[in-house]
């Protein structure tokens, strides 16, 4: 036979004594050497042990690697944003200062404090700097009321071949690809409801033709005629009281101007104008009374 073990139980003193003991053993592996003590001495080391402390520095490592990168806040991005857009305007407006020499050395002609008569701004006019090519004549209107329309015939014409069409079956499927190669089109009462599909495209430009400025005619011929002979037809702008016209070219000489300037402002009537602004196509705008 082998060896038996047999374990006796004391009596309960015993007991707490081995309990004792095994309590200070555990105690015992909480303490730490020093240098500089002498055999046998320990201090009881106080806080987490080196095991848990190594622990805790895996997890805030594995926690650090987690945490996202920070994003810029709201504020931060609309600054960027206004930033950019100031950056835009900046460069809009300094594209918009940038001026020839003719048109500085022009402007420094003109005083525009001044409300010029129409012919001291003529004279003015004859005093700029000119382009090598024959300038057009401009006038430009600041309104009191949008809706202004109306058609007249300036005796001197405005020295530009105005080019006009008939609404036809082949004219319509043209407008339809985008080829728009006239200025003035006219059309019988029966061609409108086939001219309403391609509304959207001349209504923009103001070449639908409209009973209000006489460009729906029973004899469209006739007034081809008119127009060849110096009609002109003009309204306000959709959105604006403004009316931009052609009064002729600078070779037509200062009477002939003055004549379709007069003209024109007798057609949209001097109680409906707040502002006159003459000029050529290079020049700089001369203010001209009404």
């Amino acid at each position: 036979m082998g060896k038996i073990r047999v374990k006796t139980f004391g009596s309960p003193e015993e007991e707490e004594q081995e309990k004792k003991k095994a309590k200070q053993k555990k105690e015992a592996k909480k303490t730490v050497k020093v240098p500089g003590l002498k055999g046998g001495e320990r201090v009881v080391a106080v806080g987490p042990s080196e095991e848990e402390i190594e622990k805790s520095l895996e997890t805030s490592k594995n926690q650090e690697e987690k945490i996202p990168e920070e994003k810029p806040s709201s504020a931060k991005a609309s600054k960027g944003k206004k930033e950019k857009f100031a950056r835009l305007d900046s460069a809009r407006q300094v594209k918009v200062k940038a001026r020839s020499k003719r048109y500085q050395t022009n402007a420094q002609v003109l005083d525009k404090a001044k409300v010029y008569p129409i012919s001291e701004a003529l004279e003015l006019l004859a005093k700029f700097q000119k382009a090598k090519f024959d300038e057009t004549v401009e006038l430009h209107l600041n309104t009191t009321v949008t809706g202004i329309s109306a058609s007249l015939t300036l005796s001197h014409g405005t020295g530009k071949k105005t080019r006009i069409a008939i609404a036809d079956d082949k004219v319509i499927e043209e407008i339809e690809t985008g080829k728009i190669d006239f200025d003035i089109l006219l059309a019988q009462p029966a061609m409108m409801p086939k001219l309403a599909k391609v509304a959207k495209i001349l209504g923009p430009r103001g070449l639908m033709p409209n009973p209000k400025n006489g460009t729906i005619t029973q004899n469209p011929q006739d007034l081809i005629k008119k127009y060849e002979a110096g009609q002109i037809s003009f309204k306000t702008e959709a959105k604006a009281p403004l009316i931009h016209l052609t009064v002729g070219k600078f070779s037509f000489g200062d009477k002939k101007l003055a004549d379709n300037i007069n003209a024109i402002i007798q057609a949209v009537k001097p109680e409906n104008i707040q502002k006159i602004v003459l000029k050529t196509t290079m020049s700089p705008g001369i203010k001209v009374k009404v």
